[in-house]
């Protein structure tokens, strides 16, 4: 039995790392994908070509989270062609990091912007198919710096704890409809991003990590399955650290 048969989901900023592990595993537990991306159209293409090698349906979306209108307009495609949306993951972030000192005030309205109100954006155009059908999962993206904050990052930081803010009201507010809202806070993953990282750097943030090892996308897409399927229906209002030990 696949944990995800049968539902439906829209993840934003799949065509790569944390967000490309997530949909494909979802593929995989039997889920149908809608996901969206900004500029890469042939990764987008390829990445529904292998979606639906799974047996499932998927399709990419260009469509800027940060955009309420967007965001709106791409619930409503999408429960036209899927005919429900059962699952949100709110993946899709950017970073502008430096120094609060040099920290540009566009440089910091840029990253609240497409990190924390996309956010806003998405879990407002679902939330009326989702409480017309009495159920939903809604899984937002922080981090590890979202928790404990981190120097040169205090745009990124603050958009990432806004989320864990926001997901606990979303779940006070929609518990009562059997609509969870929960929060998963990756640590140090390693993806095409941090492969262009020096590797003595990576390896001493590795030998920071209790276990010892930088996460991979599927550490985050089992937890985002778990928080997805059926398994996880009496949890909401949470976040859930996915960091090796990171946080104690």
């Amino acid at each position: 039995m696949k944990l995800l048969e049968n539902k439906s989901a829209i993840i934003t900023g799949a065509t790569r790392g944390i967000g490309r592990g997530i949909a494909v595993e979802f593929a995989k537990q039997g889920a149908n994908i809608a996901f969206t991306y900004s500029a890469s159209v042939d990764a987008a293409n390829a990445l529904e070509e292998e979606l639906k090698s799974y047996g499932v349906s998927a399709k990419g979306y260009q469509s800027n989270a940060a955009n309420f209108d967007a965001a709106q307009a791409l619930a409503k495609e999408v429960h036209k062609e899927f005919g429900a949306i059962d699952i949100l993951v709110n993946n899709a972030g950017i970073t502008k990091d430096n120094l609060l000192l040099r920290i540009s005030e566009d440089d910091f309205d840029k990253v609240i912007e497409v990190n924390l109100k996309s956010v806003f954006n998405l879990t407002k155009a679902v939330i009326r198919p989702m409480m017309k059908q009495r159920s939903g999962s809604i899984i937002n993206m922080s981090s590890v710096v979202g928790l404990k904050g981190n120097a040169g990052q205090s745009n990124y930081a603050a958009s990432k704890a806004g989320i864990v803010g926001f997901s606990k009201s979303v779940a006070l507010e929609l518990g009562s409809r059997n609509i969870r809202s929960n929060v998963i806070a990756p640590g140090f993953i390693e993806t095409e991003m941090t492969a262009k990282l020096d590797e003595a750097t990576v390896q001493s943030w590795r030998d920071g990590i209790p276990l010892k090892r930088g996460g991979q996308p599927i550490d985050i897409a089992n937890a985002c399955v778990f928080l997805a399927s059926d398994m996880s229906t009496y949890i909401t209002g949470q976040t859930l650290s996915v960091d090796g030990g990171m946080l104690p």
